[in-house]
């Protein structure tokens, strides 16, 4: 197992290095003079030259890089336009953001792989083909017109709850008053993609050698389902939870526009617009480290779920 989780993080350093050369090459890609645009398009040549001197602009790329990511590495990322450090500016917004991510990952967890196992094991009933029609609308309802579409419901109409606006969790009821509408849209997507991989899953191992030799020793359907066939069941849907986090980062993007939260999302979205040059390096970094972590949890979970994965690192 240590073996096993040595290779991962060494695997997912370099993955981190070659993802922050992506993005220290792609910012610097953006057309347009980027001491322009930190310069809040002020064109005096003597401002330019003092921010192209302030940001290491009038240095070679090589030289530029190293100095950004040694000052990365230890938690500095620079200055944004308004001369605001980068990394505090990610650390007020990025809470709001791994709040929202969580609870529509934990309710699409809860809706998604029970609905799976369901309709699983009741094959060819009116319940499968429920959770199936319910999985392709999910799946086929754009994250945007979900969102206005609960606005004008539940917020204009009913007035149950507000329309856009984030609180903290200092006071819990109006945090998740605020955070119901934004989970549900964000969920529902990912809800759609874990009941069809888990009714795909089930299926598959509950035709298993094992499984049929546990009915055969007299164990009861609900025992042979929730303590023999879900485990190895879930080894595939950790998977897919992890390949989903991409698509949850750009859902949270969409859905904190339109809800007016403002998370890491929105600030992502005002980097692209105001052309912030740093900001953007920032924003981008820690989304890519975001992938890693996730990806290096997921391997994690595969091992728990998975002992020949234990076994193999155990041996190497």
């Amino acid at each position: 197992m240590g073996g096993f989780l040595l290779r991962k993080v060494g695997a997912a350093l370099v993955v981190l290095l070659l993802a922050s050369v992506l993005v220290f090459l792609g910012v610097r890609a953006i057309p347009g003079d980027p001491a322009i645009a930190l310069g809040a398009e002020n064109r005096d040549p003597s401002v330019l030259a003092a921010v192209r001197h302030k940001y290491l602009l009038d240095r070679p790329l090589p030289v530029q890089y190293v100095h950004w990511i040694w000052l990365a590495v230890h938690g500095d990322l620079g200055t944004d336009q308004r001369d605001l450090p980068v990394a505090h500016t990610i650390v007020t917004r990025l809470p709001i953001s791994l709040e929202l991510a969580f609870l529509s990952m934990l309710l699409a967890t809860v809706i998604g792989i029970p609905a799976g196992v369901i309709a699983a094991t009741r094959r060819g009933k009116p319940s499968d083909y429920a959770v199936t029609a319910t999985a392709l609308v999910g799946l086929s309802v754009p994250h945007f017109w979900l969102g206005l579409l609960f606005i004008v419901w539940f917020a204009v109409d009913l007035h149950w709850l507000p329309a856009s606006g984030y609180v903290t969790i200092h006071d819990p009821v109006a945090n998740l008053e605020h955070m119901l509408m934004p989970c549900v849209v964000l969920a529902s997507g990912l809800a759609a993609i874990l009941m069809r991989q888990m009714r795909s899953s089930m299926l598959t191992t509950l035709s298993a050698d094992y499984v049929r030799t546990a009915r055969a020793k007299g164990l009861s359907e609900r025992s042979v389902i929730w303590r023999h066939a879900l485990r190895n069941s879930l080894i595939t849907v950790s998977t897919v939870i992890g390949l989903q986090l991409g698509g949850l980062i750009s859902g949270v993007v969409i859905v904190e526009t339109i809800f007016g939260i403002a998370g890491f999302g929105e600030l992502t979205v005002e980097a692209v617009n105001q052309r912030d040059y740093t900001l953007i390096q920032g924003v981008v970094l820690v989304a890519a480290a975001g992938y890693v972590v996730v990806n290096l949890a997921v391997d994690v979970v595969y091992s728990l779920l998975n002992p020949r994965i234990r076994a193999a690192g155990a041996r190497s």
